[in-house]
């Protein structure tokens, strides 16, 4: 792809609210948005694993993307919600989770030559989850990579947990 092609490509964005920041997401990861409910705790599962959710008879793992991003904790209220993202994983091509956000906000359409990269920070910060930076009407906004939220050996647990729990869960 030529840069000019590159620059003309248009790619939609799912933002979202997390601790008075703007975070986006790739529409075609996003499976559903789900008003905050309680979920099933998971015993022994890392902080940032709020527990899982009975999706239509598949039980999904839910991420408080604040623990994980090491953010302040905040109480869910009626805004919090719940993005159901599809992600790659290499053991079942596919993982569903769940994110939580503290309110949606827009479908924006970006071209990707506007996406800047994201800051090296060297080993001060993890950037490891950003696909890149965008500025819209004076917000920056972090572009996640959701398929690196969670590292693979953090899916296969989690994956062999809810499996082993399957029914217990249900």
């Amino acid at each position: 792809m030529t840069t000019d092609a590159k620059t003309k490509q248009i790619e939609q964005f799912l933002t979202f609210e997390l601790a008075n920041e703007v975070y986006g997401v790739e529409i075609l990861k996003v499976q559903e948005i789900r008003g905050w409910e309680a979920v099933r705790v998971i015993p022994n599962a890392p902080s940032f694993i709020k527990g899982v959710l009975n999706l239509r008879g598949s039980v999904i793992p839910i991420v408080d993307l604040r623990e994980r991003f090491s953010l302040e904790q905040a109480e869910y209220t009626h805004k919090t919600v719940v993005i159901v993202l599809c992600i790659k994983h290499h053991r079942t091509d596919t993982f569903v989770m769940g994110i939580v956000a503290d309110a949606v906000s827009d479908v924006l359409d970006i071209k990707t030559g506007e996406i800047k990269k994201a800051p090296n920070f060297g080993s001060q910060l993890d950037t490891r989850y950003m696909r890149g930076m965008h500025v819209y009407k004076q917000n920056m906004i972090m572009l996640l990579d959701v398929d690196k939220l969670l590292n693979p050996d953090e899916v296969d647990a989690m994956d062999d947990t809810v499996s082993s729990n399957f029914d217990e869960l249900q």
